[in-house]
């Protein structure tokens, strides 16, 4: 399992125009292997998105204690990214389509000043929050629905249904979280949810309204996309008990 903050990087997934986190993961964990190795990843982070475990897998010949690696990695890595822990797993494990599920969480600093603790680590929203219309929007939300007003490209997805099993938002004075888990999430779909529940807060959108957008299937319907670095991969599921498990909103926040 890894963290990192995604301020320096062109998301996760290697490019070969920009720096990612699967290349420099890539090649310190090659060189720690002393082999070169190709990870898969759990899910493709955008551009300054950050995670607070994110989940990849690699093949090896070496037989590295997993301390060990855990260690090595560290050691050569940079100080945004970290190897949290590691264990082995069946060969035919795949990071990614042996997922049940994710959590996100989006945070938001909301004040007319800004925090300079938080400049890259949380959305300056420059005023007061309406927690109660956002909630009331964000429960029409969960449950199975399709997405597609909340999907900034659908082309090369099968199916735009998605299942959210909760959604909460809470606060703990400037601080506002948006905790969200689903069994799988479409393309800048978080950040639609939390741009639109931002234009809920400002009363551009009605708690009401929610169904509509819905039902319309149409980008346009929805609201805004909010800002890349307030979004955070939480925790990645790879067993319905753990899907299921509530997480404790207010040990997020901060």
């Amino acid at each position: 399992m890894t963290a990192y903050r995604g301020t320096n990087y062109h998301g996760f997934q290697r490019q070969s125009n920009a720096l990612t986190v699967q290349e420099v993961l890539e090649r310190c964990v090659s060189k720690v292997l002393n082999e070169p190795v190709t990870i898969t990843g759990c899910s493709r982070t955008d551009t300054g998105v950050h995670a607070n475990n994110f989940c990849f897998n690699v093949k090896t010949h070496s037989s590295i204690r997993n301390i060990g690696f855990v260690r090595g990695v560290n050691g050569e890595l940079p100080d945004d990214i970290s190897i949290l822990s590691c264990q082995d797993v069946p060969l035919d494990f795949h990071a990614r389509y042996d997922c049940k599920g994710k959590e996100y969480i989006y945070k938001m600093h909301c004040n007319e000043s800004k925090d300079p603790f938080t400049t890259d680590l949380a959305f300056h929203y420059r005023r007061k929050f309406n927690i109660q219309a956002a909630r009331e929007a964000a429960a029409c939300l969960v449950g199975e629905h399709d997405f597609a007003s909340f999907c900034a490209d659908c082309t090369n997805v099968s199916t735009t249904v998605r299942t959210i099993y909760s959604l909460d938002i809470e606060n703990n004075g400037d601080s506002v979280i948006m905790l969200v888990k689903g069994n799988g999430f479409l393309y800048n779909m978080i950040r639609i949810i939390a741009g639109t529940l931002m234009d809920v807060s400002e009363g551009r959108i009605s708690p009401s309204d929610m169904p509509a957008i819905l039902a319309a299937k149409d980008r346009l319907k929805a609201g805004r996309t909010a800002m890349a670095h307030g979004l955070y991969l939480n925790r990645v599921f790879y067993s319905e008990s753990e899907l299921h498990q509530e997480t404790e909103i207010n040990n997020i926040l901060c």
